[in-house]
């Protein structure tokens, strides 16, 4: 995985197929500025967009426009990877979201790797590795049941449950460890 800490990566981040919507996500220090040269909205730049803001536009490449789209910012550190990142919430379907990928990328964003978003997410401590692998899971549930152990998962009770393990076993070993060290003391 090409892992550029200051790179910034885009990819579509809805299932493919058609549909009413889908959304292509960038994510990195250069976010909104690559944005900034697809987006038309008004005579605003997605740079000077307040965070967690959705603005009306087109994407433009060449001059041409591809899609009327929805741009949301969402800032560091308050958004899924802890790094700058927009989202273009197109119109579905392969063909609009690969031209709207293939414009962002053009624009100076590196096409993403599987996984790479909660990759991110993690390296930036928004999640920790439990959380990261309960991502694949709820994507891959197949039952109710699934998809509800791994939200668990997500909202971090399995971590929480590991960490108060950790706590009663850490405690232990001290309790075993003065006892070794000061057998007299009646520890």
């Amino acid at each position: 995985m090409n892992m550029g800490k200051a790179e910034t990566i885009a990819a579509i981040a809805t299932p493919a197929g058609p549909g009413a919507l889908g959304i292509v996500r960038l994510s990195g220090p250069e976010a909104c500025a690559v944005a900034g040269r697809v987006f038309r909205g008004g005579a605003d730049d997605p740079g000077s967009f307040e965070s967690h803001t959705v603005h009306f536009g087109r994407v433009v490449s060449n001059g041409e426009t591809l899609d009327t789209v929805l741009l949301t910012v969402m800032r560091a550190p308050r958004s899924y990877t802890g790094e700058d990142t927009v989202e273009l919430s197109c119109h579905g379907g392969r063909v609009v979201l690969g031209r709207v990928l293939g414009a962002v990328v053009a624009a100076g964003a590196r096409p993403a790797e599987p996984g790479e978003f909660t990759l991110r997410a993690f390296l930036n401590g928004k999640m920790d590795l439990a959380q990261a692998e309960a991502v694949q899971a709820l994507i891959a549930a197949e039952s109710e049941l699934g998809a509800r152990v791994a939200a668990e998962q997500l909202q971090g009770r399995l971590s929480a449950e590991i960490e108060s393990l950790r706590d009663g076993l850490v405690e232990i070993l001290a309790e075993i460890e003065a006892a070794i060290d000061f057998p007299d003391e009646g520890i």
